[in-house]
């Protein structure tokens, strides 16, 4: 039966030969495919910047639906979807110039973690301090008594739990 060439864009398999690869690697299913893939881990920038520059679909707007869908040359964002998108790109560039902000700062000396380790390690010691027995077991408010429970749910007797005549060994 020979090789067979997998594409991870497009899902699909076929003989693998130089004649079927440079088709399917050509084609425009395959070109289609690989575009959306790689849309997937474009910058939210980049995306804003692109849909701002297009004109509304008149069809999409009107019906929902476009015959051309990704490849369609105008945009399919409605105002909302820009102003969602635009608030990302903000607080993207925020928190990118906090972190640059943050990195010019030295993070402290080591008597600053020193200071905060033993403030540390003396709250868990007086924590500890607690006793450490272990409190008995006891049914969340709201069960019914002990008594009222059936059998599965109840703790075995001290001894364990009596063996049928039926079951013992004899």
């Amino acid at each position: 039966m020979g090789k067979r060439y997998f594409c991870d864009y497009c899902d699909r398999s076929f003989q693998d030969n130089l004649h079927n690869r440079k088709k399917h690697l050509n084609g425009v299913q395959h070109l289609r495919a690989k575009r959306v893939w790689y849309d997937l881990f474009r910058d939210a920038a980049a995306i804003l910047q692109e849909e701002q520059t297009k004109k509304p679909c008149r069809k999409f707007l009107q019906t929902g639906q476009c015959d051309f869908g990704s490849n369609c040359r105008f945009s399919h964002m409605t105002e909302q979807d820009l102003e969602k998108l635009s608030a990302q790109v903000q607080g993207e560039q925020r928190s990118k110039e906090l972190r640059q902000e943050g990195a010019d700062v030295p993070p402290g000396t080591i008597e600053d973690w020193l200071e905060k380790r033993a403030k540390r390690l003396s709250a868990a010691q007086s924590n500890s301090a607690l006793p450490e027995k272990p409190a008995p077991f006891q049914y969340p408010p709201g069960w019914p008594p002990v008594q009222d429970l059936p059998p599965s749910l109840q703790a075995p007797p001290p001894g364990g739990w009596p063996v049928p005549p039926s079951l013992q060994w004899g």
